[in-house]
C-alpha cells in the first residue's frame, strides 16, 4: 500500500524546458545587478560568505564571485549558493507576474486524487526548497502548495545516491516499500529502488530503452494502489 508519494520536478510534473529557457536566463541576467546592489545587505551577504567558504577563496572579490556563479550556472553546478540567489532572483519574477511556474496538465488532477485517497505528497527536486515552493506557489494553476506535506532537496543528499532516498524514507516515517518516487531519470529511480521504494518513470518523449522502471507518459496513468512491489 502506497503511504506517501515523492516526486521530481524537471521532466516529471514540469517541462525541464521551463528550467533551462526561462528561469536560467531570468537569473543570468539579474544576478549581476544584484550582487552589485545588495553585497552588503541580507541576505546576499551571507550568500556570497558561504560562496567564499564553498570555493576556498575567503578573500574573494564580489566580481571573482559574480564570475564563479557565471561558470556554475555555465557547468549547471549544484551550488548551494548559487541556488539561493536564484531563488532571490525568481521570487521577484513570480510575484511580478514575469512568468508562472509550469505545470503538465495532467499533474494537478492527478495530486488532488491522490491527496483526496490519503496519500502524503512530498517533491524531491536538485532546484532548492525555496524554488520549489516558489514553483508550485506561482504555478500555472495557482498556488498548490497547500497540496504538498513537504519538500526535499539536495541538503538531503545527491538524487542519485541510495543513501538520500533511505534519509528521505527515515524523515517520512514510513517504510519504503510505501513511499512511490516518480521522475523521469532512471538512475534516480535506481537509487530510490536500491532504498526499497516503488518507482514510475515519467516519459515526457521516447521510451527509455536503459530503464527496467515502468514507464508511463502521463500521471493519468499512475495507479498507487497497482504499482508492483
Amino acid at each position: 500500500m502506497i503511504r506517501a508519494i515523492v516526486t521530481d520536478i524537471e521532466g516529471t510534473t514540469s517541462d525541464i524546458r521551463f528550467v533551462h529557457n526561462v528561469l536560467f536566463p531570468y537569473a543570468r541576467e539579474r544576478l549581476p545587478a544584484l550582487i552589485a546592489t545588495q553585497q552588503y545587505i541580507e541576505p546576499v551577504k551571507s550568500i556570497l560568505d558561504n560562496l567564499r567558504d564553498e570555493t576556498a577563496a575567503p578573500d574573494a572579490s564580489s566580481e571573482t564571485l559574480l564570475e564563479t556563479l557565471l561558470r556554475f550556472i555555465d557547468e549547471d553546478r549544484k551550488s548551494t549558493a548559487l541556488k539561493a540567489l536564484q531563488g532571490i532572483i525568481w521570487r521577484e519574477g513570480y510575484v511580478n507576474g514575469d512568468f508562472t511556474g509550469h505545470l503538465y496538465p495532467d499533474v494537478l488532477p492527478a495530486l488532488e486524487k491522490w491527496r483526496a485517497q490519503g496519500i502524503d505528497l512530498y517533491v524531491y527536486s536538485s532546484g532548492s526548497v525555496a524554488a520549489q515552493k516558489l514553483l508550485f506557489g506561482y504555478s500555472d494553476e495557482g498556488d498548490i502548495t497547500h497540496l504538498f506535506s513537504g519538500y526535499f532537496d539536495t541538503r538531503v543528499g545527491a538524487k542519485r545516491d541510495v543513501a538520500s532516498y533511505r534519509a528521505i524514507a527515515e524523515q517520512l516515517a514510513l517504510p519504503p516499500a510505501q513511499i512511490l518516487f516518480l521522475s523521469d531519470i532512471h538512475q534516480e529511480l535506481d537509487a530510490a529502488e536500491q532504498a526499497g521504494f516503488r518507482t514510475v518513470q515519467l516519459i515526457r518523449g521516447d521510451a527509455d530503452s536503459a530503464s527496467h522502471h515502468h514507464q508511463v507518459h502521463l500521471f493519468d496513468d499512475i495507479t498507487p494502489e497497482q504499482i508492483p512491489s
